[in-house]
């Protein structure tokens, strides 16, 4: 690696780090003033304010904005190269503007497996400390359905319960029904239901089970008290603010999986958001190289035009990231391709922009 790699890797990351660290003290002392209330109405500790709170959301807060810091940093150092005349003397000493993108292709590396890792791992493991404490101190991220609750836990396999209290894990009238076809084959119904953590399984109160065979013939059996399993955990009966934060990639597969088993849709939004945490790191490269298409030239205007030119684009990036994740949530269109059309249409930008970039 020759010094002119290590010169241009040093100003992409020592800028990168400048710039999203002053963002990160702005944007804390900005949420201390929103939150002071909260933290003094819910006698909030410091300490807790501080680790749990504060010291976790630095990774999200990271990442959240990795892509587009990565841009302006990208356009910030190559457009001062640029203006300096430094560009023109790297390619007039022979080398080529191919391998000039190589110390960037190496930062944006680095950077991407920087974001990989915290979308899929650490970021979900330091959610779980920092959303126990917005539960507590700022916001409730539970909340319990009003009445009659209707899911689908297998295929053929409904549930129903008329009301479900999470914070004693008790639901009333509850219901199970399995059906081969449009016939019923499988009912159980129970004054209440609660869930035994001992024994990690429902507890049926009053239970009334009907068995219906092939042939027509009913089996009829009632109780006080009865434990059973079945495909239904508890988080499944109340709603969970952007239950995803806390899911690490294996979680994302298993909880997947779990409800296409079920036959819900639910699983769309998540398989949206495990497609996004892989699309990201992704992204970050093909900014890059846009960044330095556009930056590389000396124009009138200097820094001020290439950067108003690249936050344009970064955002009509997020733009479309938007609009397709609403169509894959909410239409037909694929998770897959709806996290990856902003990196597809943005690639062909960066080819075509690479094409034109002096050299």
């Amino acid at each position: 690696m020759k010094i002119i790699d290590i010169y241009i890797i040093r100003k992409f990351l020592g800028t990168f780090f400048y710039a999203i660290t002053l963002l990160i003290v702005i944007v804390i002392v900005f949420d201390v003033s929103e939150n002071l209330d909260s933290f003094i109405k819910n006698e909030a500790p410091f300490m807790a304010i501080v680790v749990d709170h504060y010291i976790n959301f630095i990774p999200y807060f990271i990442n959240l904005f990795i892509y587009l810091f990565t841009f302006i940093s990208v356009i910030l150092f190559t457009s001062k190269l640029a203006g300096d005349t430094e560009i023109i003397a790297i390619l007039s000493s022979g080398i080529s503007f191919r391998r000039f993108l190589l110390p960037y292709l190496v930062s944006a590396l680095i950077l991407a497996i920087i974001s990989l890792y915290l979308g899929n791992f650490l970021i979900p493991k330091t959610n779980k400390a920092r959303r126990i404490f917005k539960n507590t101190y700022m916001e409730k991220l539970s909340k319990d359905n009003e009445r009659h609750i209707h899911i689908q836990i297998e295929p053929n396999t409904f549930v129903y319960v008329e009301k479900y209290n999470s914070n004693s894990s008790l639901g009333h009238k509850f219901s199970l029904e399995q059906l081969d076809g449009q016939k019923l084959v499988y009912k159980i119904m129970a004054d209440r239901i609660s869930w035994d953590t001992t024994i990690n399984k429902w507890h049926l109160k009053n239970y009334y089970l009907r068995t219906i065979d092939s042939l027509g013939n009913q089996t009829i059996e009632q109780g006080s008290e009865k434990d059973t399993t079945i495909n239904l955990q508890t988080t499944d009966l109340y709603k969970i603010k952007e239950r995803f934060e806390e899911m690490n990639l294996y979680d994302l597969n298993a909880f997947i999986e779990r409800e296409k088993q079920k036959g819900s849709i639910v699983y769309k939004k998540y398989e949206i958001e495990k497609h996004k945490r892989m699309a990201g790191p992704a992204a970050i490269i093909i900014l890059t190289f846009i960044g330095v298409a556009l930056s590389s030239r000396k124009v009138r205007g200097g820094i001020g035009l290439h950067l108003g030119i690249g936050i344009g684009l970064t955002f009509s990036y997020i733009m479309f990231m938007q609009f397709s994740t609403v169509f894959s949530t909410y239409g037909s269109l694929s998770p897959l391709v709806g996290a990856w059309i902003p990196n597809i249409i943005y690639l062909f930008i960066g080819i075509y922009l690479l094409q034109k970039a002096p050299k």
